[in-house]
């Protein structure tokens, strides 16, 4: 008798510990796949890198301004590089490549979209598996598009109540693009862009694989995974960055991601990337930006100090040059004026201070649209160049998902922009002088469209009072 009671304690004690095991593997909803055989101690770390940007028709630079290679161009290369046996990976907030646009079907530069869309939908023919990730649920051009590949959609309402805004691409686990660029027919022709490709770099495309696989496996998910699989965790950090040789210079790489609860061990969030580059500046920082607007919009408006506050430190307790480079469009905040001049007041009896801030205004179509609007979304110092998928605004990097890459590399000794560093400064500084772009000046808000003409006309009628604002203000022509 005594025996029989023992064997069902055994064996009530074996259920349960069943039990509890496969509670913990539930809890571990997402696990990762294969990957090729790839690891940290054999992947290829002597690796090729490209800038490369689009820039619309209607923007020009001087006859000696920088040049990189063409997006659409650096795309195809990719696609040429894919090789039977094994996948693409692409993640993007937005799928448009086939322009329906009446007026943009006449562009012969929209024409690059539809290019793009018919590699992507031949790649299965040639045994090449495409796969997507992506929160557009409601996308004709996926939906059609899943008939050529396998698609995966996020539900990030559900998981942060965000978006997904990540930007890059994986090809075989060797090869990736990064950048600023949507899977939209604009990021190769009106938009004005700038990304990196790297080639036969199979170190820094596993780990960019890795934020690919996360999303990937959170399909049908409505709830974020109590635990992360080992296969997700990063394998460099803000702590331990990845050596390699980038053009056979030294470099110091690695990938951030966002929002909080998308990072699994040891991923750098994309604030933490952006606070370690700002930290790492001797010299100067220059950033190039769609929005800058230090605000958490939901619910009411709330000062958001996280980056808006690194600057302003930088600025008065480092003595480090400032450069802020902004979109003017027609979705630039108005309060975005106000801080960025706020932020230009700190140098104004400040000796050793060095704050500019200029707006890059696009052309203005007939029907009030902007075309060559500057999506750009890096920053570049004397060290180091962080290329992200966010504008800088308090939302972005609460509740959006996107991915950002930090590259440190020392000033080259050969000859001048050998660097990738370099060259992004480069391509900042040509922006910086171009004829696009309008310094912030006090009294004096630069119109970034028809719409925003229109309501200054209409405040000054309705409020003649508040026009005369103080003469520090950058409103105090309102």
């Amino acid at each position: 008798m005594k025996s029989q009671q023992k064997c069902i304690v055994i064996f009530a004690l074996v259920c349960c510990f069943a039990i509890l095991v496969a509670l913990i593997f539930s809890a571990v909803d997402v696990w990762g796949e294969d990957e090729d055989g790839i690891t940290e101690e054999n992947c290829n770390k002597n690796c090729r890198v490209v800038l490369v940007e689009n820039i619309p028709e209607d923007v020009t630079f001087s006859e000696n301004g920088t040049a990189h290679l063409p997006l659409s161009a650096g795309l195809h290369s990719l696609l040429d590089m894919a090789v039977a046996g094994h996948s693409v990976e692409i993640v993007s907030p937005q799928w448009n490549l086939n322009s329906s646009d009446y007026e943009s079907s006449f562009l012969q530069s929209s024409r690059q979209g539809q290019a793009l869309l018919q590699r992507l939908q031949g790649l299965k023919k040639k045994g090449i598996n495409l796969k997507i990730a992506s929160g557009m649920i409601n996308s004709v051009e996926l939906k059609s598009l899943s008939r050529h590949s396998e698609v995966h959609y996020i539900n990030m309402t559900a998981l942060t109540k965000g978006f997904l805004h990540s930007s890059f691409w994986v090809v075989d686990r060797q090869h990736i693009y990064i950048g600023s660029a949507t899977m939209d027919w604009r990021s190769l022709s009106t938009m004005k862009e700038l990304g990196i490709i790297v080639y036969n770099c199979s170190c820094l495309a596993l780990d960019l694989h890795r934020v690919f696989n996360l999303y990937w496996q959170l399909q049908y998910k409505d709830f974020i995974p109590s635990f992360w699989s080992k296969r997700l965790s990063a394998l460099w950090n803000k702590d331990e960055n990845l050596p390699l040789l980038f053009n056979n210079t030294k470099a110091e790489v690695f990938v951030s991601s966002s929002p909080d609860v998308f990072c699994p061990k040891d991923r750098t969030r994309d604030l933490d990337a952006i606070s370690y580059v700002i930290q790492k500046a001797k010299k100067f920082i220059y950033i190039s930006i769609t929005d800058y607007l230090p605000l958490t919009n939901r619910n009411a408006h709330r000062y958001w100090s996280r980056i808006d506050g690194m600057l302003r430190e930088a600025l008065i307790l480092r003595n480090i040059e400032v450069r802020l480079l902004v979109s003017c469009w027609e979705q630039t905040h108005p309060l975005t004026f106000n801080f960025v001049w706020s932020l230009k007041t700190l140098c104004m009896e400040l000796a050793n201070c060095s704050m500019e801030a200029k707006f890059f205004s696009p052309r203005e179509q007939r029907d009030g649209t902007l075309q060559g609007i500057n999506h750009n979304r890096f920053m570049v110092t004397d060290s180091a160049v962080y290329i992200g998928n966010f504008d800088w605004v308090g939302n972005e990097f609460t509740f959006n998902a996107g991915a950002g890459i930090v590259i440190n590399q020392a000033e080259g000794v050969k000859e001048k922009n050998s660097t990738l560093v370099e060259q992004v400064r480069a391509a900042f500084e040509r922006d910086w002088y171009s004829r696009h772009t309008k310094s912030l000046q006090a009294n004096k808000i630069p119109v970034c469209n028809k719409h925003q003409l229109n309501q200054l006309a209409h405040l000054k009628i309705a409020q003649p009072t508040e026009s005369s604002g103080s003469k520090e203000s950058p409103n105090g022509s309102l």
